[in-house]
């Protein structure tokens, strides 16, 4: 008889990623959303929050994530999204309310590993009990463009501090 454990979170954040100027996804975009299809797929979480807004792009990020992870079987009612953030902070911010809204205490936060310490450290600050799960590979991005982001994260991390330090108390 199989034992029944129930999921160590009560959702998988999806932070999101460029959507192309023709509508299809990153492959930053693609990695995040198969990393937390994965964990998904282990029973992690019961439900999926895809964040990211129309950065650079009509279609918000979310709508796109949420159209990768329905195509490889995931169900309907299993997939939220935020569809408002345009960054970190506000991946996190609003993660926060919809979590309070419904009462979900405990967050899988899946992104790049090398964003992930940035997503986490952000999460943690505002009060969000949050693990990670960080997705790594080009995965056929352009060498240039990810070294690029991979690269950014330090300096991003140190403002992320110095915002943290100038306004201990964030906005809700």
């Amino acid at each position: 008889m199989a034992v029944r454990t129930e999921p160590a979170y009560d959702l998988i954040a999806v932070l999101g990623a460029a959507v192309r100027p023709d509508g299809s996804p990153s492959a930053a975009l693609r990695r995040r959303v198969e990393g937390a299809v994965a964990a998904y797929g282990e029973g992690a979480a019961p439900r999926l929050l895809m964040c990211g807004g129309a950065v650079g792009h009509a279609t918000p990020e979310a709508a796109v994530m949420r159209d990768l992870a329905l195509a490889r079987g995931v169900a309907t009612d299993a997939v939220e999204i935020e569809d408002r953030s345009r960054n970190t902070f506000e991946n996190a911010f609003n993660a926060r309310a919809i979590m309070a809204a419904r009462g979900w205490n405990r967050v899988l936060v899946v992104t790049d590993a090398f964003h992930l310490p940035r997503a986490l450290y952000i999460f943690r600050k505002i009060g969000v009990d949050a693990e990670g799960r960080g997705v790594s590979g080009r995965g056929g991005e352009a060498s240039l463009k990810w070294w690029g982001s991979a690269l950014r994260e330090g300096p991003a991390f140190v403002k992320s501090a110095v915002l943290f330090r100038l306004r201990p108390t964030p906005p809700v």
